[in-house]
């Protein structure tokens, strides 16, 4: 049971979720040249350091979860862990992490899981999430991180693939964090967190939703059209966010219930962004230079 408390404190189904975006990222990478032990490095190596961040955020975010329906019922907001406790546990998680992606990768990679890790703390959980409208955005290069390490961890360089992952997921997120302000907006204002829907209208937020999905669709395109992945790809890409923007645009009807089309949004977020993760991986496309070197 006690286990189970510290195995709930590093939010298991972020976790979850970084797993499959760090696992497109290495997959588009390889391009079907695996080394399964890098694999599992980086794939352990990354879910210890995101559960080490997200320890860390309980810990930051203890005071505002007691006023948050849905975190009311946290280990430390509950005092089941102790506050030093659930600190030892993400340092020792944070160290283990970045200790075997630093020997299995390489320096690139581990340094990009270092920057979102600073990012997720240190910017956006101690500092932004709690003053500034803006901290959405901020935190969503620290979102966008698992996919670029997982990238990394393969070319060991940060290329034009890596940077169009890094805008993809980066755009990808905001719609995705807005819906959940939405549906959850009492929440964020029962504890006074400056998200968009909250501090500027939901109104507002819905225009910004329409502009990001379009963006993202634009950034999800490019990657095909850069010669990153193929054919396969670039149609579930298209579909996708053509679908998503009209859930989105479906926002505006006059008869709408803001929270269940919230709702209906985020859900789909999450089979768009799956969907592409699983199109890069096996949807993937040898650069001319590659395949010349390895024909040589």
């Amino acid at each position: 049971m006690k286990l189970k408390r510290y195995l709930l404190i590093t939010k298991p189904g972020i976790i979850f979720g970084n797993l499959i975006a760090v696992a497109g990222g290495y997959f588009l990478a390889a391009q079907g040249q695996i080394d399964l032990t890098l694999l599992l490095a980086t794939v352990i190596g990354l879910s210890l350091v995101v559960a080490s961040g997200c320890v860390m955020n309980n810990c930051i975010d203890r005071d505002i979860d007691r006023h948050m329906q849905r975190t009311q019922g946290r280990v430390l907001v509950t005092g089941q862990i102790s506050l030093r406790a659930a600190m030892t546990h993400g340092v020792l998680l944070g160290l283990i992490g970045f200790g075997i992606l630093w020997w299995f990768t390489n320096p690139v990679a581990t340094l990009l899981a270092a920057f979102g890790f600073i990012i997720y703390v240190g910017f956006y959980s101690l500092w932004l999430k709690r003053t500034s409208v803006y901290g959405t955005l901020v935190g969503s290069l620290s979102g966008a991180m698992p996919p670029v390490v997982g990238y990394c961890a393969v070319t060991g360089q940060f290329d034009t693939g890596a940077a169009l992952l890094l805008l993809i997921f980066c755009l990808w997120q905001m719609p995705h964090s807005y819906a959940i302000a939405i549906f959850r907006f009492d929440d964020y204002s029962a504890a006074g967190i400056p998200v968009l829907p909250v501090k500027q209208g939901i109104k507002v937020a819905k225009q910004h939703i329409v502009w990001y999905i379009v963006a993202f669709a634009g950034a999800a395109l490019m990657l095909a059209l850069s010669g990153f992945a193929g054919y396969g790809y670039l149609v579930i890409a298209l579909l996708v966010s053509i679908w998503w923007l009209l859930i989105a645009l479906s926002g505006y009807k006059q008869e709408v219930d803001d929270r269940v089309w919230a709702r209906k949004l985020f859900g789909f977020s999450i089979i768009a962004i799956t969907a592409l993760s699983v199109m890069m991986s096996i949807d993937f496309c040898v650069l001319p230079t590659q395949a010349l070197f390895a024909a040589l």
